[in-house]
């Protein structure tokens, strides 16, 4: 992983400089509206290393359409092997499922040397009973997490599980986190970002 050379001078410095060093995974999110655009607000597409990706906003209610989406890991120097990623889309138990799309359940998150995403997914939560619910998991390793941040800008109750702006949950193997998304005329949305971390990069 990517580590600063302070302090070398003459050739060991030459030597150390000249190392390979291993690129950060970035982790990718596809985002975007399939109808009034106001409901879903952020970048169609981004892969993000280091840091925290640009937050995307759930804010669906009574307007025409909903947000579709998909993650996707990025890994060109294979810094992730042995990991595996998921997320789930679930409809809350009691509620109307069409609020969640056509396409539940769980799917691979892609760890992949090219930016690719997953399986594509659609919320379009509004009055209708219930909310849907969406689930990160890692396996395979215990020292990569995932950070996420959920946090309301409005009415929290709309988004299950938020935390304040700027605190995360830490997914790491064994301990997954699952969030809820039940946006409607209520004020306010969801804000979501998502982070690779590892203390090698």
């Amino acid at each position: 992983f990517r580590s600063a050379v302070t302090g070398l001078s003459g050739a060991t410095a030459s030597a150390a400089q000249a190392s390979p060093s291993v690129a950060a995974p970035e982790m990718g999110i596809r985002f975007f509206a399939d109808g009034d655009a106001g409901q879903c607000t952020g970048p169609g597409s981004q892969f993000v290393g280091g840091n925290f990706t640009t937050p995307i906003r759930f804010d669906t209610d009574s307007r025409t359409g909903g947000c579709q989406f998909a993650f996707g890991i990025y890994d060109p120097d294979n810094a992730l092997a042995g990991l595996s990623a998921t997320y789930g889309w679930q409809v809350n138990p009691g509620g109307d499922a069409n609020q969640c799309g056509t396409t539940r359940g769980t799917f691979a998150l892609p760890i992949s040397g090219f930016q690719t995403f997953g399986t594509q997914l659609r919320d379009d939560t509004d009055s209708r009973p219930g909310w849907c619910n969406l689930t990160f998991a890692l396996s395979g390793r215990t020292d990569i997490a995932l950070e996420v941040e959920f946090w309301a800008d409005g009415d929290p109750n709309q988004c299950h599980g938020a935390l304040p702006q700027n605190q995360f949950y830490t997914v790491t193997a064994g301990s997954s986190v699952t969030l809820g998304l039940d946006t409607d005329n209520r004020v306010g949305g969801c804000w979501l970002a998502l982070k690779i971390t590892h203390a090698g990069f």
